[in-house]
């Protein structure tokens, strides 16, 4: 996926240079590449994010029983 946003960036900076004037290229280049790009990979982080919340959640969670043993 990496590999592919790279190449993304790349065409879409390449694009954005051949424009005309600067905010033209600055432009192109926000709404071509970044944003989508964002959120493509926000979309595409979600997975990972939750499986690390949940290792999150089981690890406080035995941590807690764990606590809870040594008391007794």
């Amino acid at each position: 996926m990496l590999i592919v946003a790279v190449a993304w960036i790349y065409v879409v900076g390449l694009m954005a240079l051949t424009e005309t004037s600067i905010v033209a290229g600055i432009v192109t280049f926000l709404f071509y590449c970044v944003l989508p790009l964002g959120t493509l990979m926000y979309i595409a982080g979600t997975g990972k994010r939750k499986a690390r919340r949940r290792a999150a959640a089981l690890a406080a969670r035995e941590a807690a029983q764990q606590d809870q043993a040594a008391r007794e």
